[in-house]
């Protein structure tokens, strides 16, 4: 590798006013040198404008100072001498603590590239150098380390120091964590990894989570190279390392991908826990979110979608195939927990269960289909309000579903499985960019048949999935058991403080038909006079105090709050809305599909 010509020094300022300050120094600018940030991070497809963040921007060559001219909202023009080292000095101040952008406080530092680093333009392909320094000691005394999948040139043994990129693409997509985190190193089929983890508690179980993520690693790794990757002439794995990096809050939950690494967040309360007996459904949402983004190492970081060949970072990169890349991943995170043995069926299928509900009780599946969905990303599922469960459904369970409908299709045709169709895509395209069409052709030569009617219906339609009739075929069979009382009137709503707030109104149901909207206050109920009983009014606490005040009753009128207005609406509750229950019916069968082959 050629010697950097970007450097970046980056430094906790101020920990107080939340500022890192960077340094970078383009040691061969050119006459009228360009740089930008990025306004979005690629795995999250919203564009955040970075550069509001950024502040004090200035410029020198040696002690002459330079204008740093403004182009647009995030590019400078800086006119210079070239061949003569240009020096840019900025803040940028980091207060979003969440896994895609940067925050620093006195407790933690983190950063992705994305949001401090400038780009160069005309030299994004060569290597870049970027330096972390060691803020001073806390008042507490807590020594702060540093945690990257970066290759290290020069650091020390709290990891800061000096690190290397092979271009800014790579920088971009290393991120890095600072602070006096939890840490440990294990290896899965001979790959190092380490995982850091910041806000653990004094309970916190770290055997058990390394244990966990080592079984996930080793599963995901042998799904795509088989059993033998890692051993000697063994088939090799993309990645030569890995870092885990887990922020643990009070209320919080997410992860973002990347080619070396993954940045993750959820509660302290979903960490495993010293002596716990039980398997929490928390630390089950945890392992399938490290799943999850695991899986990602292959199937969004490397095969990707074509539109994803190099990445813009001033605009939005549009694709259809986010059903392809998060959808099928989403399927294949619970699906690989099961394979290593972390859950069992019925916890599975609870899953499984969950998802299915969910796509169901989204009225917008009729409206938008998973291809369409996977376009409009940008302004619809990371742009949610009060219409999105009604206008879009979510390329994430959709896609789960979608591609639980293929596996087993191709399975009761008795033409191998997903699995292979994957891995096929993987050989075909050595591990790089596809389409529609590679995909579709990956089917076909698995399956010896076109899945172009499927594709069709279930990709690019609002057709009904096929899910029964496939579930049964593997032994799962479906109940209905009648739905929860928000569910039953078509309402999501939040129950605080001895009030329901109305927060979604779904279309079709019970409540849109009565004129509910959405961020009404549902005050109570009133019933007429009857025989033995006068007129009744009843304040609502929460929705299931319904069945309490009604009895039989199947129509009242609703009290509600609008914009200070008391409203009252003639409220008809609905018969037989149902939701499934999925069940292990045949579990011979069930082995088959959920077993590792």
């Amino acid at each position: 590798m050629a010697a950097p010509a970007i450097h970046y020094r980056v430094e906790c300022a101020d920990r107080k006013a939340h500022l890192f300050a960077v340094t970078l120094t383009i040691d061969q600018p050119a006459a009228l040198q360009r740089v930008t940030l990025p306004v979005w991070i690629p795995g999250s497809y919203l564009v955040r404008e970075f550069s509001k963040n950024l502040q004090n921007l200035r410029a020198v060559q040696g002690r002459r100072k330079l204008e740093a001219a403004q182009l647009d909202k995030c590019s400078w023009q800086i006119e210079c001498t070239p061949g003569k080292p240009l020096v840019l000095r900025y803040e940028v101040c980091a207060y979003d603590n969440s896994v895609r952008t940067a925050w620093l406080n006195a407790d933690r530092g983190f950063f992705n590239g994305t949001s401090l680093c400038l780009q160069v333009e005309g030299q994004l392909d060569g290597p870049h150098a970027i330096e972390v320094l060691a803020p001073p000691t806390s008042a507490d005394g807590a020594r702060w380390s540093c945690a990257t999948a970066l290759k290290p040139t020069k650091v020390d043994r709290h990891g800061f120091g000096s690190y290397i990129a092979d271009s800014y693409d790579e920088l971009a997509d290393s991120p890095v964590e600072m602070g006096a985190f939890w840490s440990a190193e294990f290896e899965a089929c001979g790959v190092p990894h380490r995982f850091v983890i910041a806000g653990a508690t004094a309970s916190f179980d770290g055997e058990r989570l390394i244990a966990d993520t080592r079984a996930i690693c080793e599963e995901q790794m042998r799904f795509w190279h088989g059993d033998k990757v890692g051993k000697r002439n063994g088939p090799k794995p993309p990645h030569d390392r890995y870092v885990f990096m887990l922020n643990a809050v009070d209320d919080g939950y997410g992860g973002l991908e990347h080619r070396h690494s993954t940045v993750l967040i959820c509660t302290r309360r979903d960490l495993p826990q010293i002596g716990a007996r039980k398997q929490t459904d928390g630390y089950v949402t945890l392992l399938g979110l490290i799943s999850h983004e695991y899986f990602h190492t292959w199937n969004v970081k490397r095969l990707r979608p074509a539109e994803f060949a190099r990445y813009d970072y001033a605009r939005e990169n549009y694709t259809q195939l986010l059903w392809l890349f998060e959808g099928f991943t989403s399927y294949y995170d619970d699906l690989l927990l099961r394979r290593a043995g972390r859950i069992d069926d019925a916890t599975y299928l609870k899953l499984v269960n969950k998802t299915i509900n969910q796509v169901q009780q989204t009225p917008g599946r009729l409206v938008q289909s998973v291809a369409e969905a996977s376009f409009d990303a940008w302004i619809k599922y990371y742009r949610q309000d009060e219409q999105t469960p009604n206008t879009t459904v979510s390329y994430y369970t959709k896609g789960a579903l979608v591609a639980m409908c293929f596996d087993l299709t191709l399975r009761a045709e008795g033409k191998g499985s997903l699995d292979d169709v994957m891995r096929l895509l993987w050989k075909t395209s050595e591990g790089g960019p596809i389409d529609e069409a590679d995909f579709a052709a990956a089917l076909e030569a698995i399956a010896g048949r076109s899945f172009a009617r499927e594709i069709a219906a279930w990709v690019h339609s609002t057709d009904e999935l096929p899910l029964s009739d496939l579930l049964r075929v593997h032994g799962v069979a479906a109940l209905d058991d009648p739905a929860q009382r928000a569910q039953e009137l078509g309402l999501r709503v939040a129950e605080t403080g001895g009030s329901v707030q109305v927060k979604v109104v779904l279309r079709g149901g019970a409540a849109e038909q009565a004129g509910f909207s959405a961020n009404d206050e549902w005050i109570g109920i009133e019933l007429p006079a009857a025989k033995g009983r006068p007129a009744q009014g009843w304040r609502l606490a929460r929705l299931d105090d319904l069945a309490l005040y009604l009895g039989p009753l199947k129509k009242a009128t609703a009290l509600v709050a609008r914009d200070r207005r008391l409203l009252r609406l003639a409220l008809t509750l609905p018969s037989g809305v149902t939701t499934w229950r999925l069940f292990a019916q045949d579990p011979a069968k069930l082995a088959k599909w959920l077993s590792r082959p």
